[in-house]
């Protein structure tokens, strides 16, 4: 059976109210900069400390995979909730903030790594698989008796052992194994959509227009530019957004920005005049009437309402 990709649901995940997102490598433990890291451990073996609760974070430059075998977990991902049942991998890009509470004794292993380790030397199609799976933050589900899945299980069995014989950070295998996984997650996601009836072509000019929201959204570009950057006119553009998503480009730009704008609403602890400065506008009034548009509700209505917390003046 062919993995899809879902838009979560409504599910609870605890969140932070009071501080700014907390920034880490690995959960728990402070980021340094210039840091390469390629990682993996057992859902149990972290989040066990944690009493199976791993509270809302991110990650700086650092890209992860959370493969759910068996057990259920509820994943938050940005302002986005779900309950999820295994096989399931949850594709994690930098700057996404996530946290998951598990089922105790969830079966199921994190992949962390820098971008370096699969994108150097020859490997032009990794780097291209890599750049498609991680264009957004995902959901890839299997079903139990899928030989994918059971593959996908393998592969990260044995990177797991590879990466706790000593010596291991030095040798090639690690990457090797680490490019298997990616690329076989990239290759199951690209055929869920193929097997959906989406062009492959456009499929990929979309990805790339993704990719250069994700870069620039909060600098507030015209769609012209981002379709002369694409090589694209503004109407070509617009009806390959409007095959993937049914809505207008122009409408997927203000959709990311809108959910910029709920998530640092909910994990952010400042006024809103401030977060509409650093999301790009000049006017918080002007911020305000945009924000009402897209939910219907004020930024401080809308904060009380997911927070339950006062605006802070």
């Amino acid at each position: 059976m062919t993995p899809t990709a879902s838009a979560p649901a409504t599910a609870p995940v605890r969140r932070r109210r009071d501080a700014d997102i907390p920034r880490f490598a690995l959960y728990g433990e402070p980021a340094k900069p210039g840091d390469e890291l390629l990682h993996i451990e057992t859902v149990a073996s972290r989040s066990r400390r944690y009493h199976w609760e791993i509270d809302a974070h991110v990650h700086q430059g650092l890209y992860q995979i959370l493969w759910l075998a068996r057990g259920w977990a509820e994943v938050g991902l940005d302002e986005w909730r779900a309950r999820v049942q295994g096989p399931v991998a949850v594709v994690v890009p930098p700057g996404v903030v996530h946290g998951f509470r598990f089922e105790p004794e969830a079966d199921g292993r994190v992949l962390t790594l820098s971008p370096r380790f699969l994108v150097e030397g020859e490997f032009e199609n990794i780097g291209r698989a890599f750049r498609d799976l991680f264009s957004a933050p995902n959901m890839l589900h299997f079903s139990p008796d899928d030989a994918e899945a059971q593959r996908l299980h393998v592969q990260l069995s044995e990177l797991s052992a590879e990466f706790a014989l000593p010596g291991a950070a030095e040798a090639p295998v690690l990457r090797w194994l680490a490019r298997a996984v990616v690329w076989r997650l990239a290759r199951a996601s690209e055929q869920g959509l193929r097997e959906g009836g989406e062009s492959r072509a456009h499929q990929a000019l979309f990805t790339r227009f993704l990719l250069l929201v994700e870069q620039h959204f909060l600098e507030h570009w015209p769609i012209g530019r981002y379709a002369s950057r694409l090589g694209l006119s503004t109407q070509r553009l617009n009806r390959i957004v409007r095959a993937e998503r049914g809505c207008s480009a122009l409408e997927l730009v203000h959709d990311r920005l809108t959910r910029e704008a709920c998530r640092r609403l909910i994990y952010v602890a400042a006024p809103a005049t401030s977060l509409a400065l650093e999301l790009g506008f000049e006017d918080p009034a002007y911020f305000s009437r945009f924000f009402r548009r897209r939910t219907g509700a004020s930024p401080q209505q809308w904060r009380r309402a997911h927070t339950g917390q006062a605006e802070r003046s």
